[in-house]
């Protein structure tokens, strides 16, 4: 076991490292200077906007600013902000845990709801239970994450539900719990969205997995001995059908970053989707770096994780 997570952290390693030199390369070739972008006062002389460049620390050779910002990443200091003038850090934590509170429910509710529409359609296979539900998984699935939010705000406009932003803008809170309440207000809609967009998958990948369950010869041997459907499907075919799931879970957490992207920004969450939103247009570079560095980070994370739990699930894979 010790040998099979240890190539796993290298391998997870390896992705990190490559991710890092992709990040430095990709930004560089968008095109459009920051300086231009940030200071766009045509007073500017050529000697500022060469002062300027200097202060950033882009007059220098590609080459010297990729081994400064290797040494930068892995020493924990992700530059300054072209834009809000301050360390990446501060700018980038506090966007961070507005998505986690976005986030979190959102990937939990779609895990839970799509699982059990899974396992019931599995369940209930080639009935209209099972049609319905892969129905409308799959139109979830299809749905584009930015047009359920725009017709989510427009049927929640009459409603008085908040659709915009993370709180009430010139409300004063007497207490801890007017703001709690405020901001679980803004975050229905949103965090609405963000589960109905992801749901879909989980569910019609448990339903297939059960499915290919249920013609396993276990299933067949379990059948011939009588054993009902409930609990074959509650003691084996559940269990089994699981595996490959906790894998999907992982490697579906950077799908919902990326649908995070566009709820936020139809939403005006102040999260990381509405950062790096903002920050492509402003050319900032160090912000965008700082924070695919850290989905990447959870994203391979999350597949280490999901690697050492199907270990533990299923015993022949740290054999193979």
């Amino acid at each position: 076991m010790g040998r099979y997570v240890a190539k796993r952290a290298a391998t997870s390693l390896i992705t990190f490292v490559a991710t890092v030199v992709l990040t430095f390369i990709l930004f560089r070739l968008l095109p459009g200077d920051p300086i231009t972008l940030l200071f766009r006062s045509p007073l500017l002389t050529p000697s500022e906007i060469n002062a300027l460049n200097a202060q950033f620390g882009l007059n220098k050779p590609l080459y010297v600013q990729f081994l400064i910002y290797i040494k930068n990443v892995f020493e924990g200091n992700w530059g300054i902000s072209f834009y809000y003038r301050a360390p990446v850090s501060q700018v980038l934590f506090p966007a961070m845990l507005n998505s986690v509170i976005l986030l979190l429910p959102s990937t939990i509710l779609a895990v839970v709801i799509g699982v059990g529409l899974g396992i019931l359609a599995g369940w209930k296979r080639n009935t209209m239970t099972d049609v319905g539900i892969l129905s409308f998984s799959l139109v979830l699935y299809a749905l584009p994450t930015f047009w359920l939010g725009i017709l989510l705000i427009m049927l929640a406009i009459k409603t008085g539900i908040p659709v915009s932003g993370m709180v009430s803008i010139g409300v004063t809170f007497s207490n801890p719990w007017q703001y709690i309440i405020n901001v679980l207000k803004h975050l229905f809609l949103p965090m609405i969205t963000l589960t109905l967009v992801t749901l879909g998958q989980f569910s019609i990948i448990m339903r297939n997995t059960i499915l290919n369950e249920l013609t396993e010869d276990y299933a067949l041997a379990a059948y011939s001995k009588g054993m009902s459907d409930r609990r074959l499907l509650i003691k084996h075919i559940v269990p089994n059908a699981l595996l490959p799931t906790v894998t999907i879970i992982a490697i579906s957490i950077g799908t919902v970053v990326a649908g995070a992207v566009l709820t936020e920004t139809v939403f005006s969450w102040p999260g990381v989707g509405t950062l790096i939103y903002d920050s492509i247009a402003r050319r900032d570079y160090p912000v965008l770096q700082g924070a695919f560095l850290i989905i990447a980070l959870v994203v391979i994370l999350s597949n280490f994780v999901a690697d050492v739990i199907y270990a533990f699930l299923d015993p022949r894979v740290k054999y193979s």
